[in-house]
């Protein structure tokens, strides 16, 4: 066998025969790290350790402790997880099972689905084969014998996915002592690496292939970790995710609902819809600042203006269509409700000539927004059919892009820090391999952005985190994902800026320049909050329902102890009013320990708790949400101080000469 030359991550250069595998090279840097090793990696591949070398790359070994490993281990836990369900229930049918966030899944065909109840039984069998510790073995096979052998076990289902593997690929077969199954690969050495800090967490119904019209599966979802600590972190998270969820923080707060006759459509009730006023009026005030003029586009548009913009031919199957059928053979046409406002607002900039001189010009507008998603899909206000964009499109020259695009991240990250969000990170999402435009263009555009995005690191002194994310850019342009940290630690995607060259010239755009010559603009999509539902319920879940009083739906709930203080508690109301706060009384024939605790349920901010006593002195007891503790204040010292704290930042930094900027 020739000899290949490896690259090791200290730098160092030696050579070794093709034929080496992954175990070998181990064994011979040091016998510790063999005995650690679970797989090895080649010019960025994670390869099998019985897998020979065969060229020339960097490597490294891979130990189980390795963030890279967690990969392998959920996918062993997934085999492992088969092997025990099959042992259990001989007879069943396994299909695929791969690795997901956070954990893996298998999918079973069986005549009586799986429930949780049955557990407790496979977790117990899967313990007893990790601790068998059988290896992983690997062997390819023709294709007629692994036909041949599934279709004699009765896994109808891997015959099926047999025949799906295009010619001249290898049929791999992996075995754990006697159990095997068709898979790419690649495992680690043996069942016992997976360990035991794994859990079964849920099933639920799935097609065959995700195509309704085949069989329905059970689908068993399982979680697995390097460590029991890991397990139990995440299982902690999990159980924290479940406090703050804002569906059950919506019933409880009264803020929204859904239902089956409008789904992936939001039921906003009152105080829901005070909440997402404010987030709008919030956002208003913000963009006049820096200059935006709202708009409103058509929510209704006949699809040969989709076809220019090319949103057609890219996301039609995501778009709901309308067809009217009237008398007139004119009306016989195919519409779309938008699922996004780009090209009426690329309309309202062609209205009428526009000069270098009026650029950089900023369309912003609050639009609805209508895409159809999977109903297995939809989650609540973070995955709808049908929400607000923030949405904004800048219309400017070459050269004021890279300057604009700085603006927009100061806006973007002065938001995120009002709404208390103060980890972000920022990524540039590169040319997709689907795409349109020119590769001048593209280049151009990247470039700009990859200034713009070493910019956005130095100005931040490296408290913003930023990355390239190759290949994920819009079809049109690249573009820069804003991503926020909440309080529990979780990723949301939310702020974006895309550049685009090319959308300006489809529908026909231009200025015109100081030679008096028509000129192209460079048109930048914008969105901070993404979709208003959306950012909502991160809002609601980053906050645990415990808003700050400014964004609170309902911020005062003045109660009493007895009816001698009904008087006294409309007049506090009345001074809270006129001081610009969101209050009400209760006055209900209820202790006043029973009135506490229900509006605490409800997450209001500030109790105000009246009795006879403090109608005759003129003050209140205050009570803050989350405490046990109550203040007695003077009614206009009470009305003051909440007046400040309701006071939005925005406000606020203008109040007082701040300066908004990231």
């Amino acid at each position: 066998m020739p000899e290949v030359s490896l690259t090791f991550p200290d730098g160092s250069v030696r050579g070794y025969d093709a034929a080496t595998t992954g175990a070998a090279l181990a064994e011979q840097i040091s016998r510790s790290l063999a005995r650690k090793a679970v797989a090895y990696v080649l010019d960025g591949t994670v390869r099998d350790l019985s897998d020979p070398l065969e060229k020339s790359g960097r490597v490294e070994i891979l130990t189980r402790d390795d963030p890279r490993a967690l990969e392998l281990i959920r996918h062993d836990a997934a085999h492992v997880l088969a092997e025990a369900v099959q042992d259990l229930w001989p007879g069943t049918q396994v299909t695929i099972g791969p690795v997901v966030e956070n954990g893996f899944y298998y999918d079973f065909a069986r005549n009586e689905p799986f429930t949780p109840e049955d557990f407790p039984a496979i977790e117990k069998k899967m313990r007893e084969i990790i601790a068998r510790n059988r290896p992983f073995t690997r062997e390819v096979w023709p294709r007629d014998k692994a036909r041949q052998v599934f279709r004699d076990k009765g896994e109808a289902y891997k015959v099926e996915l047999i025949d799906a593997i295009p010619e001249g690929q290898d049929l791999k077969i992996y075995a754990q002592g006697d159990w095997f199954d068709l898979c790419r690969g690649p495992h680690m050495v043996s069942t016992g690496q997976v360990g035991n800090a794994f859990k079964l967490m849920k099933v639920a119904g799935a097609y065959w292939r995700g195509d309704s019209n085949n069989p329905m599966l059970t689908r068993i979802y399982g979680t697995a970790w390097a460590t029991q600590e890991d397990l139990d972190a995440y299982l902690n998270l999990l159980a924290e995710a479940e406090k703050r969820d804002h569906r059950r923080l919506g019933r409880e707060m009264d803020l929204f609902h859904f239902q089956e006759e409008g789904p992936g459509v939001v039921f906003w009730h009152a105080k829901g819809w005070k909440m997402f006023q404010s987030l709008v009026s919030y956002m208003r005030r913000r963009l006049d600042e820096q200059g935006y003029e709202e708009v409103n586009a058509p929510q209704v548009l006949d699809k040969s203006l989709w076809e220019t913009s090319g949103h057609w031919g890219w996301y039609r199957d995501s778009m709901f269509k309308v067809t009217v059928a009237g008398d007139d053979t004119d009306d016989d046409r195919i519409f779309a409700l938008k699922p996004m406002n780009c090209p009426g607002h690329v309309e309202i900039f062609k209205h009428g000539l526009k000069s270098y001189r009026e650029l950089p010009v900023k369309i912003a507008e609050f639009g609805a927004v209508h895409r159809y998603e999977p109903s297995g899909a939809l989650h609540g206000l973070m995955r709808v059919r049908g929400f607000t964009q923030d949405d904004a499109h800048i219309f400017c020259t070459e050269e004021q892009l890279a300057g604009e695009c700085l603006r927009i991240n100061d806006l973007v990250l002065s938001t995120y820090a009002d709404f208390g969000f103060e980890e972000v990170s920022v990524k540039l999402s590169t040319r997709p391999e689907k795409s349109v435009g020119s590769d001048a263009a593209w280049e151009n555009a990247e470039r700009i952005m990859s200034d713009v995005l070493e910019k956005i690191a130095a100005q931040s002194a490296g408290r913003i985190k930023t990355s390239i994310n190759p290949g994920e850019g819009a079809f049109y342009g690249p573009k820069f994902e804003y991503v926020l940290r909440d309080a529990i630690g979780r990723e949301w995607q939310c702020g974006t800026t895309q550049v685009d060259f090319n959308m300006p010239e489809r529908f026909g755009a231009f200025y015109i320049d100081a030679a008096s010559e028509k000129k192209r603009p460079v048109m930048i999509h914008r969105a901070i909050c993404g979709s208003m539902e959306r950012f909502l319920g991160i809002l609601i879940e980053n906050h645990a329902g415990h808003f700050p009083l400014w964004l609170a739906p309902q911020q005062v709930v003045v109660a009493t102890i007895t009816s001698d203080a009904d008087d006294y508690a409309r007049n506090v109301v009345r001074k809270l009013k006129d001081a610009g706060l969101s209050a009400q009384a209760d006055l209900r024939n209820e202790k006043i320990n029973y009135k506490v605790r229900e509006h605490s349920l409800m997450k209001v901010p500030v109790i105000l708790v009246c009795g006879r006593r403090e109608a005759e002195e003129g003050s209140v007891n205050v009570r803050r949400l989350g405490s046990r503790e109550q203040q007695s204040m003077r009614l206009d010292e009470a009305v003051a101080t909440l007046r400040d704290e309701a006071v939005t930042p925005d406000r606020r930094r203008k109040a007082t000469g701040g300066q908004a900027g990231g």
